[in-house]
């Protein structure tokens, strides 16, 4: 099956799998700045359909889908609502910072059937400051029958006059709260479902802070009998590999490959970092995670 893009605005794109709309990503969001505006991958859909990604939940509106989202980039917020402030827990502060689009770079599929799409970013505070310029660039491709690959790598500039640390609520004092960088959001019917490692599966509150290559999620659905799995894999090259992950079960489903969980990354004046992630998304349970991630990690070990 050959993926086609539909790109018929301004604002978002979508990669369709024939009748399946696997993933719209939107590059221009409405967001007001209270949610720190930011692109984000929603909906996400297995190759059968079932939607694994969910947007804007009441709990914390600022969760879309998947994002790239850092609550702590110097004194600014490009996560989105309160900043946590040690001693004071959360506080709402006038610093949610924008992640504002500038221009496509790319846009297409290729002869493999690789759908790809690049855009270059500028990161704006709320006071108006540019901070970062970015190169993203996003791919999809067909791994089997009952998976697909999504690959994400952002490569981001300095461009302020001063060295910029990217942290956490935890390098700002608060415990096992190391959220930061790709986050996913999964369906409300996710919560309670497994978490998997290369160690086995577990809770939130088991995985939460752990080091490793990669992370699962199975959960089921309502309404249809299926269950879907989404494994996100941290490129060997990426800062603090392998990271800690941020990950919950049991209040809402969420993953997250945290690199600055427990310690800053300083980006010097003019310096850049790169990442890049590789997130499988298949039909079926936990049982798949494993070779699941093994296929997303060979796409990152190519470079892709």
């Amino acid at each position: 099956m050959t993926l086609e893009i539909d790109h018929d605005d301004a604002t978002a794109f979508a990669v369709r799998d024939g009748d399946v709309e696997l993933l719209r990503y939107t590059y221009v969001p409405d967001s007001p700045q209270l949610e720190s505006p930011k692109p984000y991958l929603h909906p996400l859909r297995t190759r059968s359909g079932h939607v694994v990604s969910l947007y804007r939940p009441h709990d914390h509106v600022w969760h879309k889908g998947i994002a790239w989202s850092l609550p702590v980039v110097g004194e600014e917020n490009f996560w989105g609502g309160p900043t946590y402030v040690h001693g004071q827990f959360y506080v709402q502060l006038p610093n949610d910072g924008a992640q504002a689009h500038r221009a496509i770079e790319a846009s297409g599929v290729d002869d493999d059937g690789v759908a790809a799409f690049a855009h270059d970013l500028e990161w704006i505070t709320e006071a108006g400051i540019r901070l970062f310029t970015e190169r993203r660039t996003i791919t999809a491709r067909i791994l089997d029958d009952d998976a697909w690959a999504l690959t994400f790598q952002t490569t981001m500039t300095n461009v302020s006059d001063a060295d910029i640390a990217i942290g956490s609520p935890t390098t700002k004092g608060r415990d096992n709260a190391g959220y930061g960088g790709l986050f996913w959001r999964g369906p409300r019917s996710f919560t309670g479902g497994t978490l998997v490692t290369s160690d086995g599966t577990g809770s939130g509150s088991d995985v939460r802070g752990q080091r490793h290559e990669w992370m699962g999620f199975a959960g089921r659905h309502d309404e249809v009998d299926a269950a879907s799995l989404i494994v996100m894999v941290d490129a060997t090259d990426n800062p603090h590999h392998p990271p800690q992950w941020f990950a919950r079960s049991e209040e809402f489903a969420c993953l997250n490959p945290a690199p600055f969980f427990s310690e800053e990354l300083v980006v010097g004046a003019g310096e850049t970092v790169t990442f890049r992630y590789g997130v499988g998304i298949g039909d079926g349970d936990a049982d798949r995670a494993a070779a699941l991630a093994a296929a997303v990690r060979d796409l990152l070990g190519a470079g892709s």
